[in-house]
């Protein structure tokens, strides 16, 4: 059995890098800003890697160099019991990986299993109330709905999703809401105001944290201020 101990048992604000670019670690994680990373396949082969465990278990050694208290990786397999498998093997990486499952019928099963030999576990692919409770049921530690998407099908995504958070409070679980498929900084002030707190995204939305250009003028200000009053 792994060892259920969670290095991130802690309250408050959870940011994820959500990327496999080692190139976009070096810049993005030594910010402070983010408590983990998260992929999936998609990712790892936009960074020309692939699913196998000697890849991800070098690519976990990288990630947890930069300090990081998680890293969410993705199982696979067409049914329960390879998803089952790979998950166990990815959990033996280390403690500190949370294992991604899929929103099927089988990904739920595997999420089950995994959760009664100890292994952190999210559903990902997310896009209705209901699969909240069916998350919480299952014993995963995170549920990640997909807001971005959720919006292109014309759904309510903000409305939606906090009604998932309400689902969760009422179950007395511990499931957390990881919302993923943030297009904006935007997009992410708004889900925040309105009571989420754990997010995962990329590095275009990393880049419009510090695009304002009232606050990058007004930096520039500050700076000249500074140069002028430090001349002799």
């Amino acid at each position: 059995m792994v060892s259920r101990s969670d290095p991130s048992a802690r309250s408050g604000v959870r940011l994820f890098l959500d990327s496999a670019d080692r190139g976009a670690w070096e810049r993005w994680l030594p910010s402070g800003l983010f408590f983990g990373i998260t992929t999936n396949p998609t990712i790892l082969d936009a960074a020309g890697l692939a699913c196998r465990l000697p890849v991800l278990a070098d690519l976990a050694r990288d990630a947890f160099a930069h300090g990081i208290e998680e890293l969410q990786v993705q199982t696979w397999g067409t049914d329960t019991a390879p998803l089952v498998r790979n998950g166990l093997a990815l959990a033996a990486l280390s403690p500190r990986i949370v294992v991604k499952v899929p929103v099927t019928f089988e990904g739920v099963r595997a999420v089950a299993a995994l959760h009664r030999e100890g292994v952190r576990t999210t559903l990902t692919a997310v896009y209705a109330p209901h699969q909240a409770l069916t998350a919480a049921a299952a014993g995963a530690d995170y549920v990640a709905p997909y807001f971005g998407r959720m919006g292109d099908l014309g759904r309510d995504a903000l409305g939606e999703i906090i009604a998932m958070r309400s689902i969760l409070a009422a179950s007395g679980r511990t499931t957390r809401l990881l919302v993923a498929s943030i297009r904006s900084a935007a997009d992410l002030a708004a889900l925040a105001a309105a009571g989420l707190d754990s997010f995962t995204f990329g590095t275009k939305v990393a880049e419009g944290l510090f695009n304002d250009p009232d606050s990058i003028k007004a930096s520039a200000v500050f700076e000249a201020t500074a140069g002028r009053a430090s001349e002799p």
